[in-house]
């Protein structure tokens, strides 16, 4: 029968429709890299005032902005063509990346970049713009959010003499100790406390314990912080 329906006829009625093969303007390409580009600049301006992290990365930053704008190319070029969409999925799977990301914080705003690429690359403008105001304005308020208590590692290095003394001192404080080293008359002790951002006074009161080598107060958030 010469209406009977094959796989063969579907994939050619499919894949082969003249409707899926089309093509972006030269003003929708301009339109949508500019976009891109500010969103990513915006993206680049928040990573910048938000970070909290040990170590500002201007590059990884830079990447940001790039990454949105690629992407945003990308979505625009597999949108023009099913097969080469599939295509493009097949080349993409091989690509690995061996960067490590130290920070959980830095995902998320890689993911920001790219979800507002694939927005921009589809056109949908709406999504991009409000989405990223709505993002960097949850992402400012927790940044800023000053908890009560922080938490550091308390550091000091003393002579066995100036143990009872340096007690007397630290009872007042809810501490838990990390570690304690001794090394012939030396000891070092690593201590995790919690205290208020202003209320540090006590760490020169230790300094000046007879006995007392040095004493080092370093934020800790899970990593050695400074």
């Amino acid at each position: 029968m010469d209406d009977q329906i094959t796989f063969d006829s579907i994939i050619k009625k499919s894949i082969l429709n003249s409707d899926l093969f089309t093509s972006v303007s030269i003003i929708d390409i301009f339109l949508g890299t500019f976009t891109a580009f500010f969103i990513g600049l915006f993206i680049y301006y928040v990573y910048k005032k938000t970070f909290q992290g040990v170590v500002y990365s201007h590059n990884f930053n830079i990447t940001l902005v790039l990454m949105t704008m690629i992407t945003s190319l990308v979505i625009m070029t597999i949108s023009t063509n099913i097969v080469l969409s599939l295509g493009m999925v097949g080349a993409l799977s091989i690509v690995r990346f061996r960067t490590a990301i130290k920070d959980p914080l830095d995902i998320v705003f890689m993911f920001w970049s790219i979800s507002v690429g694939i927005a921009v690359g589809a056109g949908i403008y709406p999504v991009a713009i409000f989405g990223s105001l709505f993002i960097a304005l949850a992402v400012y308020i927790l940044s800023k959010k000053k908890w009560k208590d922080i938490t550091y590692l308390l550091i000091i290095h003393y002579e066995e003499k100036a143990e009872q003394e340096i007690k007397n001192q630290l009872v007042k404080f809810n501490y838990d100790l990390k570690s304690k080293i001794i090394r012939n008359n030396w000891i070092e002790l690593t201590l995790k406390v919690k205290l208020k951002v202003d209320n540090t006074a006590f760490v020169h009161k230790l300094s000046e314990i007879e006995g007392v080598k040095d004493v080092s107060l370093v934020q800790y958030n899970g990593d050695y912080a400074a």
